[in-house]
């Protein structure tokens, strides 16, 4: 299993790394991928993804910081550069739920990600929530440029889904597909190819049922796995290999 979206430098889970990684490797876990939101956030993750030869880390910011974080492409590709242990661009994206940031900002910020992504030939962690036609319409510009697209917690409608699948996009499933109230996208991940799908945490948030009412960590994986599973009618263990398969082939 590979967690392919979590957040390490985030407590609880930054000042018990220790257990936090020994729990992760005795459910089966081969690697973690902690994801950037700010740049204090990737000067922890700088350390962290040292911490253990399992972990690897990535450079963005955030949606909800761009209205105090603005980063130029330049120093988007320095930045994931400097370490090789550092793959991917993100999380960045949309946000317009909550607008901590006003749109201009997010959108900007968003294209920079993007044309970092290109320039170094890596995939982008996408967050995109209440902004679907937006985010669609973004990443449509870039259409011919081949982006390897990593749309983080998906929990867009299925026509998201089916527009996004005419690129070379990828759908990460988090806890949320274990809650009651989620069967609409329960079904959108019935419908989106197994070739297609990665599996994450998000932790410390989102904890997936049967963990609801703890702080979320990597080693819950396991019950968004046997979930997403249990919705395609796969076997475990094979849904096990397709998923950690697709994310070495998105970002190896």
């Amino acid at each position: 299993m590979i967690d392919s979206h979590c957040h390490l430098d985030h407590e609880p889970l930054a000042e018990n790394l220790s257990q936090v990684i020994l729990r992760s490797k005795n459910i089966g876990l081969d690697k973690i991928l902690t994801i950037s939101t700010t740049t204090s956030s990737f000067s922890k993750i700088v350390d962290i993804v040292n911490f253990d030869p399992m972990i690897y880390g990535t450079f963005g910011i955030h949606p909800h910081e761009t209205n105090l974080e603005f980063v130029k492409k330049e120093t988007i590709v320095k930045n994931i550069k400097s370490n090789k242990k550092i793959i991917g661009v993100g999380e960045t994206g949309l946000d317009f739920y909550y607008n901590n940031s006003n749109k201009v900002n997010q959108i900007n910020s968003f294209e920079n990600h993007i044309n970092a992504s290109i320039d170094l030939n890596v995939p982008i962690i996408v967050h995109s929530r209440n902004a679907e036609l937006e985010t669609f319409e973004i990443l449509n510009k870039y259409k011919k440029e081949n982006l390897k697209i990593l749309m983080h917690c998906f929990t867009g409608t299925s026509n998201f889904a089916e527009k996004l699948m005419k690129f070379n996009t990828y759908f990460s499933a988090s806890g949320i597909i274990t809650f009651k109230n989620s069967t609409d996208l329960q079904k959108t991940f019935k419908i989106i190819p197994e070739d297609k799908l990665l599996i994450e945490t998000d932790s410390p948030f989102l904890t997936p049922i049967p963990m609801r009412g703890k702080k979320n960590e990597p080693s819950y994986i396991k019950y968004t796995l046997e979930k997403l599973a249990e919705l395609k009618n796969f076997n475990i263990k094979n849904l096990d290999n397709i998923t950690t398969n697709n994310f070495n082939k998105l970002f190896f």
